[in-house]
Order: C-alpha cells, then structure tokens, then sequence
C-alpha cells in the first residue's frame, strides 16, 4: 500500500464511499429494447412515405 495504511475503520468507510459513488450499472436488455423501438419507429417512417 501507499504512505497512509487505514485501520479497519476507515477500510469500512472508504469501501462505503466507493460503494455509494459508483455509476449505476449499465443495462444491457434496457438498452437493446431502446434501440430496437427506434429502428421500428423509423422503419414506419420509412413505409409510410
């Protein structure tokens, strides 16, 4: 480790903060419904023409 070795307190307290402040975890499914709803959307564009 660095200069600074934490105690157990503060291990427990910085893997809080870590916890708390880490992005949102990516939703593959989500995403794909997303983007196929777009491909239909301009698909019906596209036939309606």
């Amino acid at each position: 480790m660095g200069k600074y070795q934490l105690d157990t307190k503060g291990k427990v307290a910085v893997a809080k903060y870590h916890e708390k402040n880490k992005p949102a975890k990516f939703d593959k499914k989500q995403q794909l419904e997303k983007i196929r709803a777009e491909y239909l959307k301009n698909k019906q564009k596209q036939t309606d023409k």
